[in-house]
């Protein structure tokens, strides 16, 4: 067969493996015997050896396998020398490589790499040895101070033992002289011829006899003054004696005047000695009256050497024949049995510090106390309460089983971990003056925004939409005098009332703002309340003093409506009045609020950490969570880890109110931070933390006291099903209108919900089921598509996803820019939900004259139509003796034979009622109308 596919290839082909020699294999069978009869053959392989070739002498078998001597290799040929730099051969060697491979001369880089990298393992070789040395130096100073510790506690060991030997030996010398005292109390009481009626064996000496109840043999008398093997007075931390175990010696025969006159008694044998073999039987006790039987020990068959059969595993003290000892192990539990088990050095009680929060787990305080679950349940067992190790229990109930336990308890609380983060005081040399925060407020559309763009030379009126302003903005210009002032605009919107709250806190002085041509109005007197309120000074700014209608006057005397007497009336308000259109009274208005800044002397201490308030909050889908807080104290750096509200993060960028990035804002500046995992609420204050494991401590406290604080609100906790019961009976009737808010920044989303939870009656009202910033998510489709709801956009826009969704699902979205038209739309669509109001128009009324009984029709009533006009389908109600007894619609209607639309006043006419029969003579029909009124909220 050929290696190739073509039969004509004479080409010779070499196969891909390599070519070696094997040993040839030879296989061949052998049969293995087995226990039983039984057999098996297997398979083996045998290597054949090589043939020695001839001439040489065969090695001789050894005697005993020995290990094959370790041929030795043949020496290695010189290695060549390298070629000198210059490539030129040394003299008397040839050019000629002895191998087929030319070596490479180094270039410059390699040598210079090969140099750097053993100048690295040098280096790094004298840092191992450092860290060597470093760590050695660590060990010998914990060894030494173990080493102390141990020479410690030892010292305590032995003062110890050294005591209770004493109280031993003191309580051994007692008994043995109370003892002493009774024994011859006993000999001088005792008869004369008592001794003589005893047994031999009882008559002996106490310190003749072993504790096995045999005579003590006289060879083997226990010295004088050693205490008795196995008394109660010796030492119990130690095993006692065990001599008196072992094999009496042969005694030596007593003289004659020694032996006992009387014979034991028959059949009493004397107890044999007690040896020390571990599994000798024990004693037996005897009980009076009654003979002791003697213990037959067998005996164990002797076998002669060599012929006895090996049982069991092959061990090292088996194969050796030696004698067996006894273990250690075995002396160990023997010094148990004698000592007993129970008698465990009792452990010194540790009493620790306990820290005891508000609710604990019985497991984490048995954890906490180093005691174990079950004492702690034994505790409250007895205490009456019945707890698994997984329950809770306050912390009063700790505290009683950490004292009773011997343990000191710190009680601490959940709110503890918001401790040093605010209203740190601070030292009077460190503090330094610091700008003044100045509010402008006012009703909508007083010019609060224009005074503040004249003044800061903007225009962030034409930016606004509906030409109101929505937002609350913070501003920092420069006085003429020379000094910063930062600014803080509010809306003037009935339902920004939570914005010029926040604002009205975080302020120094308050700037009410009041049209000269509109004078006082509702949104007025509440920012008046509100720096009454916080405590402020206030400055009165009379606007639009250009126009022809002003009157500045008017406006002086509607404050003093308000308690509120302004400088010009012999007050103490300081009052300005300015026009933001033509820049009048502007300068006097600033060097007003420098001069009010001096007299209140505003100080804060730059050098600490710093504190601040969130005016407002957005979510910007490039920039993520953006926060426009005012640092009130220290200085807020970029990379601080910073706290507000359940919200944290670390300062990525700081952003003044010029769009520019800065690195530092001190008191009173007003700065976006960006950097926060999540978008906080609006008048949250901001505190910097030192870590990011404090801050997340802070946080999630926080975020379950919001949890907690919802669902106490919503009523979700602690109510019953009777409360629920009543509620669902009180609101039987009454209609919700789900919504989802979204808005640019959190201020104009909490305005929207508290101008939406206004709006409605007892009838109709609005369900906010969610209100955050930033743009329309699918979420919030989803949630709107679960619940009904539609969904608002205030200044925002939804994703690309949520309006696919959106059309998917029928969810409808509405987009607005001005608070208004929002509340005015949601009114609407909450009217529809309104009962129409029902009103009655009387037509006319008749009179029955005649009732007529026609087959397969009914009953028919002949009437005369006393006034007004009665119509075909209108109601209809039923009098009879002034009673209404039906009520309902007018079926037929018939003038002579034909059907009648209407018929008038003075005419006679036929009518049938809808699904009633019971008509008589006399009685009255009252034709009405039912109109259908629309209502509004």
């Amino acid at each position: 067969m050929s290696d190739t596919k073509n039969p004509g290839d004479k080409t010779l082909h070499v196969a891909p493996k390599t070519l070696s020699l094997k040993r040839p294999v030879e296989q061949g069978t052998v049969r293995q015997s087995f226990s039983h009869g039984r057999s098996k053959s297997v398979v083996v392989e045998t290597v054949k050896r090589r043939p020695v070739a001839p001439g040489t002498a065969p090695a001789e078998k050894p005697a005993a396998p020995q290990p094959a001597p370790v041929a030795a290799k043949p020496a290695a040929p010189p290695r060549p020398a390298a070629p000198s730099q210059g490539g030129r051969p040394r003299p008397g060697q040839s050019n000629a490589p002895r191998s087929g491979v030319v070596l490479r001369t180094l270039s410059d880089q390699e040598r210079d790499a090969r140099a750097n990298a053993l100048a690295d393992a040098r280096r790094r070789e004298e840092e191992d040895r450092q860290s060597q040395a470093e760590e050695a130096k660590r060990r010998a100073e914990r060894e030494a101070t173990e080493a102390r510790d141990r020479e410690a506690a030892e010292a305590r060991k032995h003062e110890e033992e050294e005591r209770r030997r004493v109280e031993d030996e003191r309580k051994r010398r007692s008994e043995e002289e109370a003892r002493r005292r009774l024994g011859e109390e006993a000999r001088s009481s005792a008869p004369a011829g008592a001794s003589a009626s005893r047994p031999a064996q009882d008559r002996a000496p106490a310190a003749a006899r072993i504790p096995g109840g045999a005579p003590r043999p006289a060879g083997a008398a226990r010295p004088a003054g050693s205490p008795r093997p196995g008394f109660a007075g010796t030492d119990s931390r130690r095993p006692p004696s065990l001599n008196h175990m072992a094999r009496p010696a042969p005694a030596a025969p007593e003289p004659e005047a020694a032996k006992p006159v009387a014979r034991p008694a028959a059949g009493v044998t004397p107890r044999p000695a007690r040896t020390d073999d571990e599994e000798a039987a024990r004693p037996t006790i005897r009980r009076p009256g009654i003979a002791a039987k003697p213990v037959a020990v067998p005996k164990t068959p002797k076998v002669a050497p060599g012929e006895e059969k090996r049982r069991g595993r092959l061990t090292l003290s088996n194969a050796l024949d030696d004698e067996r000892t006894r273990s250690v192990a075995s002396f160990r539990r023997r010094n148990q049995r004698l000592l007993g088990k129970g008698q465990v050095e009792q452990k010194e009680k540790i009493a620790r510090e306990v820290v005891i929060p508000e609710t604990i787990t019985i497991q984490e305080l048995a954890n906490r106390m180093s005691e174990r679950g079950v004492d702690v349940i034994k505790m409250l067992m007895k205490q009456g309460q019945m707890h698994k190790i997984t329950d809770v229990i306050d912390a009063d109930s700790a505290q009683l089983i950490a004292e009773e336990l011997g343990h000191t308890v710190k009680r601490v609380a959940e709110s503890d971990v918001e401790e040093g983060l605010f209203d740190t005081p601070d030292v009077d040399d460190h503090l330094v003056s610091r700008p003044p925060v100045v509010t402008i407020m006012g009703h909508v559309d007083h010019g609060k925004t224009s005074l503040l763009d004249a003044i800061r030379k903007t225009n962030v009126v034409s930016g606004e939409a509906g030409g109101i302003t929505q937002h609350i903005g913070a501003y920092q210009v420069t006085s003429p005098l020379g000094g910063k002032i930062t600014f803080i605009d509010t809306p003037g919107h009935a339902a920004f009332t939570a914005m010029r709250a926040r604002g009205a806190k975080v302020t120094d002085i308050v700037v009410l703002v009041v049209a000269a041509d509109d004078g006082v109005m509702p949104q007025t007197v509440e920012a008046i309340t509100h720096a009454q309120a916080a405590g402020v000074p206030l400055i009165v700014a009379i606007n639009k003093v250009d126009k022809p209608d002003a009157n500045p006057q008017r406006v002086r005397t509607e404050l003093l409506q308000h308690s509120i007497v302004v400088e010009s009336m012999g007050g103490e308000t300081l009052e300005f009045e300015v026009s933001a259109k033509t820049g009048q009274g502007l300068d006097s208005l600033l060097e007003g609020l420098q001069l009010q800044s001096e007299i209140l002397d505003l100080k804060a201490n730059p050098d600490r950490s710093a504190e601040g308030t969130v005016i407002e909050a957005k979510l910007d889908r490039g920039r993520g969570p953006v926060a426009t807080v005012l640092v009130q104290r220290g200085t807020l750096h970029t990379g601080d880890i910073v706290v507000a509200g359940a919200e944290w993060g670390r300062v990525r960028a700081l952003i003044n109110d010029l769009s520019a990035n800065v690195k530092e804002a001190g008191p009173s500046v007003p700065v976006e931070i960006l950097g926060f995992n999540g978008t906080p609420e609006a008048g949250d204050r901001v505190a910097v933390v030192e870590s990011e494991a404090r801050a997340r401590e802070v946080t999630e406290y926080r975020t379950r006291q919001k949890r907690e604080n919802q669902a106490a609100r919503t009523g979700a906790a602690g109510r019953t099903l009777v409360d629920m019961m009543r509620d669902l009976k009180s609101g039987a009737g009454r209609k919700e209108f789900p919504l989802v808010i979204r808005a640019d920044v959190q201020g104009s989303a909490e305005a929207i919900a508290g101008a939406l939870e206004k709006v409605g009656n007892d009838e109709v009202s609005a369900r906010i089921l969610q209100a955050g910033v930033g743009g329309i998510s699918e979420s919030d489709i989803t949630l709107a598509e679960a619940s009904g709801a539609i969904v608002l956009g205030f200044n925002v826009r939804a994703h690309k996803e949520a309006r696919e969704a959106a059309a998917r699902a029928g969810v409808e979205i509405r987009y607005y820019n001005i608070i208004y038209d929002l509340v005015d739309d949601v009114k609407k669509a909450m009217s529809g939900l309104l009962a129409p109001t029902l009103r009655e128009e009387r037509l006319g009324e008749a009179q029955i004259l005649e009732v007529f009984n026609v087959s397969k029709v009914g009953k028919i009533a002949g009437c005369r139509v006393l006034d007004g006009v009665v119509q075909r389908g209108a109601h209809v109600r039923l009098i009879r003796d002034n009673v209404v007894i039906h009520e309902g619609r007018l079926s037929q209607l018939k003038r002579f034979k034909d059907d009648a639309r209407e018929v008038t006043a003075g005419q006679e006419c036929g009518m049938s009622f809808e699904n009633y029969q019971d008509m008589r003579v006399g009685d009255l029909i009252e034709c009405y109308r039912v109109e259908e009124v629309k209502r509004t909220l």
